[in-house]
């Protein structure tokens, strides 16, 4: 037998054995708490200097090495069973230092030869386990024995139990896959595994027929689960998963309903690689910029085998997802998420719930069944978490933003209440988040698009939202920056948000209008976005521009702009009658009722305002620009009797 080593602190010297399979689940999760604290306690003790090797895992080795070598060099079971479940725990807690031990080449020889002749089935099963967690590491990857691999190889053809076929095909996998990547960083042709055509084929069988035949060993379920959570990045296992319904209602009922009082890591792994397959099936291609499509050009055209990798991105195109989706929440998928989160509150269980559920809302038809499961509760409880731990920092870390834009989409197109109930405080806490995800600095283009759709729906909940939003720390400076954004969506999404808080804030009205002194900058911006060329930004801007006329001091304005730039009245103009304008003024577009009444509406208040001091001049610049023609022909018009009385006041003036 080992003989005691006191390089643990003495009153930690029982962790070396509490980790053995025959320890109680209780034991071993308290076990797993303890050490996690005492590494952090000498990581902590042991701070990084900025050189290698880490003084940290120098220390943690210095303390573990001397502990674990004693157990594995006996050939007593119970004595390799120690160090080697030990050092399988020490990969979970502190991967760095037990990949340093694991390196050690007398280390990684006694285990295998522990295993070389025919060993206890326990015994196999922790080396499966502990080459299993190795094997999730490329420095562990590189320094793998011949033996170890070979050993691996050999269990994955023979018959086994289960439990072991689940261990060894798990090691497989990861052994295989990270290969691969580190083949294709390194730029190495060659890889350390040696796999059959099948490969994949025949471990996933093999994983998912653990979790079909309804298996009641969590230790193997749990590896089964993590294995196809593996191979579910290929395009081609999401797509044969996703059809499986047997496999699917098998997977989600296995998930756990509730949150258990003591760590159990089957029942952890379980629930997080149950979320990782869904995550992976539900995953649309990331949008690449140009230069990245230019990238992939060149990549597929490089390879041999560019019609195999066409034939595979072909799974993952949009519609596709869109199908994988579908099935999955028919399968009940919605239902797993909801009780995600309470069985285990982790910063990954989250973050792959708020995923999930942002790919599922993409598709705007599954939004209302989102809506009917509770999803805005749920991500709203992912995004107070969030900021309730980024409390402090400068910027909400750029993964939280992934829940938010899920909660945007949903309150993009459906009203605020059935979004967020009757409850008004409701209405109120979701500025907050779209707010933060508008401005921070690493937001993408469509997700300050769809944070400003957001707001713009919630502004139409009632003038107390409204209100809350023109207030918002430092929001409507962002916003007004992004009325000149170069991206036409996000400008018009802009505008639109300007036009509600326009007219919903007396704050912003003043703004705008100059009654508050600020000046006519801001309502110059409002004028010239009456004319771009997109026609819902024209919409938007000529409806503020329609609200802000009913205040003298905005007509004001724009007289003393006409003056300066000879071009209010042309836009008033171009609103109204396209085809009124002078020729080198003209537009190829045809007269508009809604852009028709609000340059009317514009028109009437301008006159009303400012017309009798200046007569003279509003009268010659009218017919310069066309604006006089432009209303005679919307009071000929018969369609909008409304507009054409309005014409006809305005005319009254240059009678």
């Amino acid at each position: 037998m080992a003989k005691p080593v006191n390089a643990l602190p003495t009153e930690l010297a029982y962790l070396i054995a509490a980790f053995i399979p025959s320890e109680s689940s209780e034991t071993r999760s308290k076990s797993y708490l303890v050490l996690s604290a005492f590494c952090q306690g000498v990581r902590q003790a042991h701070p990084p200097n900025g050189h290698a090797p880490d003084p940290g895992t120098e220390a943690l080795v210095e303390i573990f090495l001397p502990v674990v070598l004693p157990h594995l060099e006996e050939t007593d079971e119970q004595d390799l069973l120690t160090g080697i479940s030990f050092l399988h725990v020490l990969f979970q807690v502190d991967w760095q230092s037990a990949a340093s031990i694991f390196q050690q080449e007398l280390v990684q020889e006694l285990i295998m030869d522990s295993v070389e002749l025919t060993p206890p089935t326990n015994l196999s099963l922790e080396v499966a386990h502990l080459l299993g967690q190795a094997c999730g590491y490329k420095s562990c990857r590189a320094a793998l024995s011949p033996q170890a691999s070979q050993w691996l190889e050999s269990k994955s053809g023979t018959p086994q139990s289960d439990s072991l076929r689940a261990a060894v095909a798990i090691a497989l996998i990861k052994l295989k896959k990270g290969s691969h990547a580190d083949s294709v960083a390194d730029d190495l042709a060659t890889s350390i595994v040696v796999e059959s055509p099948n490969f994949d084929d025949d471990l996933s069988a093999v994983m998912k027929n653990l979790v079909i035949d309804g298996s009641e060993n969590l230790p193997s379920l749990a590896d089964a689960i993590e294995g196809l959570a593996y191979l579910s990045t290929d395009p081609i296992m999401k797509e044969g998963l996703s059809k499986d319904a047997q496999f699917l209602k098998r997977l989600f009922s296995v998930v756990p309903k509730r949150k258990s009082s003591t760590r159990n890591e089957s029942t952890s792994t379980i629930l997080y690689g149950t979320l990782i397959i869904i995550s992976n099936i539900c995953a649309y291609r990331p949008q690449l910029t140009e230069e990245q499509k230019q990238m992939e050009k060149l990549r597929k055209m490089a390879k041999s085998t560019g019609q195999s990798v066409d034939a595979s991105d072909a799974l993952n195109d949009d519609t596709r997802v869109r199908e994988r989706i579908k099935r999955l929440l028919a399968a009940g998928v919605l239902d797993v998420l909801s009780t995600a989160l309470p069985s285990a509150d982790t910063s990954g269980v989250r973050m792959n719930v708020g995923k999930i559920l942002l790919d599922v809302v993409t598709d705007k038809e599954n939004r209302g069944k989102v809506l009917q499961h509770g999803g805005p509760k749920l991500l709203t409880l992912l995004i107070q978490k969030a900021m309730s731990e980024a409390r402090g920092k400068t910027e909400l870390d750029v993964s939280s933003l992934v829940p938010i834009q899920a909660l945007a989409k949903l309150a993009i197109t459906s009203p605020p209440v059935a979004v967020f109930g009757p409850n008004q405080g409701a209405l109120i806490d979701s500025i907050r988040p779209f707010s933060t995800l508008l401005r921070h600095s690493a937001a993408k283009q469509i997700q300050r698009f769809e944070a400003l759709m957001a707001l713009t729906n919630l502004a139409s909940a009632s003038l107390e939202i409204t209100s809350r939003i023109a207030n918002a720390d430092g929001l409507l400076d962002h916003v007004e920056l992004l009325l000149l954004d170069d991206h036409p969506m996000v400008q018009r999404a802009s505008v639109e948000l300007i036009c509600n808080l326009i007219a919903g804030s007396d704050k912003v009205f003043d703004r705008y209008s100059g009654a508050d002194g600020s000046g006519k900058s801001k309502l110059h911006i409002i004028l010239a976005l009456s004319d771009a060329e997109d026609l819902q930004t024209r919409l938007a801007a000529s409806g503020a521009l329609a609200t802000l006329t009913s205040a003298p001091s905005a007509c004001e304005a724009l007289l003393e702009i006409q003056r300066e730039r000879h071009r209010v009245l042309s836009i008033f103009t171009l609103l109204i009658d396209p085809s009124a304008a002078p020729e080198d003024e003209q537009i190829d577009a045809e007269p508009h009722p809604g852009l028709a009444h609000r340059g009317v509406v514009c028109v009437c208040n301008f006159l009303l305002n400012t017309g009798e001091p200046n007569r003279l001049f509003i009268k010659e610049e009218a017919e310069k620009s066309g604006l006089v023609k432009a209303l005679e022909s919307t009071m000929k018009a018969k369609e909008t009797p409304q507009v054409a009385q309005l014409a006809t006041d305005a005319l009254k003036f240059f009678s």
